[in-house]
C-alpha cells in the first residue's frame, strides 16, 4: 500500500526518485544531465522548494523562471510545450508508483500549474528578446 507525502524525507524520496528517471530520459534527459553541475546540491534545492509548496515555510532560495528562462536561452528556443508536458507525465507517475492521497494529488495540481506558468513565462521572455 502507497502512503500519503508526510514530511521532508517523502519529498526528498519523491524529487530524488523523480530526477533518477528524468536524467534517463531520452526527450528531456539531456538538458538536465548538461544543464546542471551539481547534483546532490540541485536536488536538495529541489526538496526545498517542493517541501515549500506542500508544506509551506521559506526554506527554498531560487529564481526558477530566471533558470528556466536561462536553459531556454541556451538551447535557443528549443523548449516547447510537450518537453513540459514529458517532465509532468514523469511526475505524475513518480507520485503514482510512491504516494497517494490528498498531498499527492496537490502536487500534481501545483505542477500543472507551475509548468503552465514556467512556459508562457519562457514564451513572453522569448518576446522580449531582440531577433
Amino acid at each position: 500500500m502507497k502512503k500519503e507525502i508526510e514530511n521532508r524525507e517523502d519529498v526528498a524520496l519523491l524529487v530524488h526518485t523523480f530526477y533518477d528517471t528524468i536524467r534517463e530520459n531520452d526527450e528531456i534527459g539531456f538538458y538536465f544531465n548538461e544543464t546542471i553541475k551539481d547534483w546532490p546540491a540541485h536536488l536538495e534545492k529541489l526538496t526545498d522548494f517542493w517541501e515549500m509548496n506542500l508544506f509551506g515555510g521559506r526554506n527554498f532560495h531560487g529564481n526558477p523562471i530566471v533558470a528556466h528562462n536561462q536553459v531556454d536561452e541556451k538551447y535557443q528556443g528549443a523548449i516547447t510545450p510537450e518537453l513540459f508536458g514529458v517532465w509532468l507525465n514523469n511526475w505524475f507517475a513518480t507520485i503514482d508508483l510512491l504516494f497517494e492521497g490528498e498531498n499527492a494529488d496537490i502536487l500534481k495540481r501545483r505542477a500543472r500549474k507551475m509548468s503552465t506558468f514556467l512556459y508562457l513565462n519562457i514564451f513572453q521572455n522569448r518576446e522580449r528578446k531582440p531577433a
